[in-house]
């Protein structure tokens, strides 16, 4: 079937999300809407267009584009994640998920318009917000989807929980499929990153090296009795930082040993530290396990401190931006620019290959491949295989 759908995106951000559309679709957004405050973000996907693609910042008087049958989001997920101590349904971040569907779906009135954010919107945190959600939707004449996932699950080496949502400008859901693909192993993205000795993106985001972390330096040489970098991870079999490898080989006594063998070595600061940590173990307290990251098969989510932190697989050093764009499957050609002091809007970014399984999944609902539930909302959740919903559309489902 030839692909005449046509799509836009609001609040881009860096882009992978539309990205992942344009993968799936076969052709870039015919235009991209947004607001002044995500100005510095949109400008890396509007570089990537090389400013070919039409912007419009709503706040400062732009106007919407024209027709399109699909539009895509991600709103900020501060407001609902759980690495914010301040995250709550009533977090001023959600507003933008509901200001944009109001735009969209008032103004644009695409068939489908979806997005993404934290997985404390499928959960209760987010019961607040999705109810705001689906009012504008019903104000409008849409249906809505609420999906919970997880990136290891579309072939990503990186535990990332996400919630996406859909409005369908239908009075009833299709069923989304549910995915579990074999996963890269987090080392192998790293290692097959490189594009060419002369990429602009071969800064390495941090310039010290893994070896003289203090933490790490203290497996190496006394736990491990003087291997390299290279030797230790080849031992490994999963993810792990050096605090974390000291507990687990040496238990909490482990972290006053270190403590001591600092101290030798006339490192006060860390010696210091280790003992805080010793004390707060024994007393069943928790710590900061802030040090050098090595990924194996599989790692948490890269965001925050953790893209700085993170080793290289066989060198001795940390990843590069080019390495830290191909975690999140960028383009081999997309560049960042401002280079590592704009590293963490690549964290902020959404991992194509999850959002490219959404973004087919509604190219397959336009074409009619889906099955279509008489509902006006449902929940699936990815990660079970499972769904909910409304009791009074049940029995269409099971008819």
């Amino acid at each position: 079937m030839e692909n005449n759908y046509t799509y836009a995106s609001i609040i881009p951000l860096i882009g992978g999300e539309t990205i992942a559309m344009q993968n799936a679709f076969g052709k870039r957004p015919e235009y991209i809407m947004s607001y002044k405050a995500f100005g510095a973000n949109d400008s890396q996907l509007l570089n990537h267009y090389k400013h070919e693609v039409p912007y419009y910042v709503l706040d400062e008087g732009g106007n919407k584009g024209g027709q399109v049958d699909v539009v895509n989001s991600v709103c900020p997920c501060a407001g609902l994640s759980m690495l914010n101590t301040s995250a709550s349904a009533d977090n001023a971040a959600n507003d933008w998920m509901v200001e944009s569907a109001d735009y969209v779906l008032g103004k644009v009135q695409p068939k489908v318009f979806w997005g993404e954010n934290a997985p404390g919107l499928y959960g209760n945190m987010g019961k607040p917000v999705v109810e705001k959600l689906r009012k504008v939707g019903d104000k409008y004449g849409y249906t809505m989807t609420l999906y919970k996932t997880k990136s290891t699950l579309h072939g990503l080496g990186q535990v990332r929980n996400r919630s996406f949502y859909f409005f369908w400008k239908d009075d009833a859901v299709p069923y989304m499929p549910y995915f579990s693909k074999e996963k890269e192993p987090i080392e192998e993205c790293i290692r097959n990153a490189f594009v060419s000795d002369d990429d602009p993106m071969n800064e390495v985001v941090n310039k010290t090296k893994p070896s003289d972390d203090p933490w790490y330096k203290y497996v190496l040489e006394e736990l491990e009795g003087g291997i390299t970098h290279k030797e230790f991870y080849k031992k490994l079999e999963k993810s792990t930082n050096p605090i974390n490898w000291v507990e687990d080989t040496q238990g909490v006594e482990g972290f006053k040993k270190a403590s001591e063998w600092f101290a030798e070595k006339g490192m006060e600061k860390p010696s210091a530290s280790a003992m805080r940590m010793y004390n707060k173990l024994k007393s069943g307290g928790n710590i900061m396990r802030r040090c050098v990251e090595l990924g194996k098969g599989h790692t948490s989510a890269f965001v925050g401190h953790f893209a700085k932190q993170l080793a290289h697989p066989d060198e001795d050093r940390y990843i590069t931006i080019r390495e830290a764009l191909s975690i999140m499957k960028m383009p081999s050609d997309f560049e960042l620019v401002g280079g590592i002091k704009n590293l963490n809007m690549i964290c902020q970014n959404v991992p194509v290959t999850t959002a490219q399984d959404m973004a087919q999944s509604v190219k397959d609902y336009l074409d009619g491949k889906l099955d279509i539930i008489k509902t006006k909302f449902i929940r699936q959740n990815n990660t079970s295989k499972s769904h909910e919903i409304e009791e009074n559309t049940l029995e269409d489902f099971l008819a």
